[in-house]
């Protein structure tokens, strides 16, 4: 097939020379969706008849010779996302038979370049996850391995990229969820700069966190789709008004650059021992080919992942508080007034980690505590946001594991929710900051299972970090 053989950019010489066409290859794609998912439980809706259409469009302005930027990229998108007329479920029963009255700005962006969108991704319920195994529709499968997760909550879309089920598969990262799932899959996942890309369409968990990504084999077609999802959107007052670079036109590396990383990583318990021998590797690796690394302690790690799951509970527990029953969605069956309708649609509705971080979330905004855990932790995320800046102002990079463990096999972690949330442990600091990172593959452990490097750069430097990133996987 050639969908497994090559990367999308490869494959649009070849629908430019006429030796395949948009049709051929969507037909490709769906084989290997209809082989695959039923096992892997990747995608939650086929747009069998839609993406053909669409391939069949796109045909025609190829031979026109004004077809658009991304003509013939195959791409699936995180069941988080608007895609008008189509279901949006958020991978929870809450939603139950609803569907996007609208298109989200990154997706819409896609289709005006001419990508075919051909399905719809499982994901974590309201992307709270690590492992992707809380999906009101059950847990994805890491296709690496019989019994393993894919990593959280945008596993459904990295295992469609890892399986060749699509070219690129749009996530979101809110503490992890597409460099983590990438590190479990051995692909490329890039969440950017918080604001570089709108939040419009985008179903919010923790608004000041949730980030829409890419994820892709490769860093070209990561590149290349950034380019044209980012920028200014009328819909979304927070996002940058900066430009856009052409990231796909700037892949040429600088010869050297200089990189840090944290004793604390190396010496964390948690530490799997392949990840830190792949990781100290790399580092020696580096070293060699004339790259400047240093190492730094950075103490403010240790507080990243409370600061996190503090702030992002409160903000999911006011996000969420839309989805009462009444609007649209679930209703519950067994109420017998308003107060038990509101009370039985949501505890029904919702899945039980989504419950816990509400009611969380709603404590540590409660008068009683919102001194003591979410202002603490607002000014706490504001000093570990300080820190990496700084770093970064006098460094080119950052660099760490993506993840202490490689994919771990499911239902391992889900009775010990400490040890779930510290898979987060490495991809939380750039969330906290709002830093730009990308996951890489670095190596594999001796089952097999893919373990990812994480490179953090200063905000809006994509265009660096992916040129950087593209020389790794170059060499």
């Amino acid at each position: 097939m050639l969908v497994d053989q090559h990367s999308y950019t490869e494959l649009r010489k070849l629908l430019q020379f006429g030796e395949t066409t948009c049709v051929h290859l969507v037909n490709e794609y769906l084989q290997n969706i209809h082989a695959k998912n039923p096992k892997l439980n990747a995608l939650l809706s086929v747009y069998e008849q839609g993406a053909l259409d669409q391939a069949a469009e796109v045909d025609q302005k190829i031979k026109q010779g004004n077809a658009g930027k991304l003509a013939g990229m195959v791409v699936s998108i995180k069941d988080v996302l608007c895609y008008k007329d189509h279901p949006l479920q958020c991978g929870s029963e809450i939603l139950d038979n609803f569907h996007s009255q609208f298109t989200a700005t990154a997706v819409q962006r896609l289709l005006d370049e001419d990508a075919i969108i051909i399905g719809r991704n499982n994901c974590d319920e309201f992307a709270m996850g690590s492992s992707n195994e809380n999906s009101a529709f059950g847990a994805v499968v890491n296709e690496d391995g019989e019994n393993r997760v894919p990593g959280g909550s945008s596993g459904g879309s990295a295992v469609a990229v890892q399986a060749n089920m699509c070219a690129v598969s749009l996530g979101t990262d809110t503490g992890g969820s597409v460099r983590q799932p990438a590190s479990f899959t051995g692909i490329v996942g890039l969440k950017p700069t918080y604001s570089r890309i709108s939040r419009h369409g985008l179903a919010a968990y923790a608004s000041t966190f949730d980030c829409v990504g890419v994820l892709a084999k490769n860093v070209e077609d990561v590149a290349l789709v950034m380019e044209v999802i980012a920028g200014a959107d009328e819909y979304d007052s927070t996002v940058s008004q900066q430009p856009v670079p052409t990231y796909s036109q700037q892949l040429n590396a600088e010869p050297k650059s200089s990189l840090v990383y944290f004793k604390e990583v190396l010496e964390g318990e948690g530490l799997q021992p392949e990840v830190k021998e792949a990781f100290v590797s790399k580092l020696e690796e580096l070293k060699k080919a004339g790259h400047q690394v240093t190492e730094m302690s950075f103490p403010l790690l240790d507080y990243a992942l409370s600061t996190y799951y503090i702030l992002t509970m409160a903000e999911a527990s006011s996000n969420l508080s839309r989805y009462d029953g009444v609007r649209y969605g679930y209703r519950s069956e067994n109420a017998n007034n308003l107060e038990s309708m509101y009370k039985k649609s949501r505890a029904e509705g919702f899945g039980e980690e989504v419950k816990k971080r509400i009611l969380v979330g709603t404590a540590v905004l409660s008068a009683s505590y919102h001194d003591a855990y979410y202002l603490k932790a607002q000014k706490a995320r504001r000093l570990i946001q300080d820190g990496l800046n700084e770093i970064l102002n006098d460094h080119d990079f950052i660099l760490m594991p993506t993840a202490p463990t490689t994919a771990f096999e499911i239902g391992s972690k889900t009775d010990n929710q400490m040890e779930m949330y510290l898979a987060d442990l490495f991809t939380v600091p750039a969330s906290v900051a709002g830093v730009p990172a990308i996951s890489v593959p670095m190596g594999r452990d001796q089952e097999g299972m893919s373990i990812g490097l994480q490179i953090l750069s200063k905000p809006f430097s994509e265009d660096k970090l992916l040129s950087f990133s593209h020389s790794l996987l170059d060499q």
